[in-house]
Formats: C-alpha cells, sequence, structure tokens
C-alpha cells in the first residue's frame, strides 16, 4: 500500500512562519506536514515554535503541569492538558502549554470536536512566555 501524503503534500505549500490564513487553509497545510512539532494560529498568523531552554520554559513548564495535575486530581470535574490544539474561533488555534477546563456536563464552556480537539475556550489556558515574549507581548 503506497501513501498519499507525498501527493497531497506536493499540492500544498508549505506552512511557514508568518503565514496569514484561515484555520482550515492551517489545518490543512499542518496535517499534511507531520514533522512540524508545534505551529499555532494566533488572529490569522502563522507562528511556529523555536527551539526550547531548559531553565527559561521546560522547568517551568514542568511545574506547572505538576500544579494543573495536583489541583485535577483534587476537584473531580475539572480535566486538564498539555499542548491541545484549541479552536477558538475562525482565525485562532493555539496549543498553550496547560489547560484546565471543566467538563461540560459541570457547566464547562468547551467541548470536544468529533476529531478530538477543544473547540471553544477552557476555562484557563497557560503559557510559559520566556521563549514567545515577542510574540506575546505583539511585537
Amino acid at each position: 500500500m503506497t501513501s498519499t501524503l507525498p501527493f497531497i503534500r506536493s499540492q500544498l505549500p508549505t506552512l511557514e512562519n508568518g503565514d496569514r490564513l484561515t484555520r482550515f487553509e492551517f489545518e490543512r497545510r499542518y496535517h499534511a506536514m507531520p514533522e512540524i512539532k508545534k505551529a499555532e494560529l494566533i488572529e490569522g498568523v502563522v507562528y511556529m515554535a523555536s527551539p526550547l531552554r531548559l531553565r527559561s520554559h521546560a522547568e517551568p513548564h514542568g511545574c506547572l503541569i505538576t500544579w494543573l495535575g495536583v489541583y485535577q486530581a483534587a476537584t473531580p470535574p475539572v480535566e486538564m492538558g498539555i499542548e491541545p490544539t484549541a479552536r477558538l474561533d475562525i482565525d485562532n488555534e493555539p496549543q498553550p502549554d496547560g489547560v484546565s477546563l471543566i467538563r461540560q456536563a459541570n457547566g464547562g464552556r468547551s467541548i470536544l470536536s468529533d476529531d478530538g480537539y477543544l473547540e471553544g475556550a477552557p476555562e484557563l489556558v497557560t503559557e510559559i512566555a520566556a521563549s514567545s515574549v515577542s510574540i506575546d507581548l505583539g511585537g
């Protein structure tokens, strides 16, 4: 059985940092490029992750996820996740470092789509900004 990925990929422009795309086009290109580990769509602009440093990003990220996990364990209607894709609207599809959400049955605002993505804003979105400060501050 041969893969159709090379054919599909040759028909699509590559996903590039700074591209201005709709969420549909962003997802189409992102799924056609499995080697890309993290890309986000913020206000219609593509941002691709740069390498992460231990002290300024990875270590605080670990502490953040530990905190969210402890909170989840103590609060049964709460779910948490690490870097989920969140379809907020047509121009925004971030992958925040961590999220915490209340299950929809308990009054939560976000839902899980048929294809497994968050749709709508979770109750808490967290981002370690040391590696993306220029983006986060609008620079």
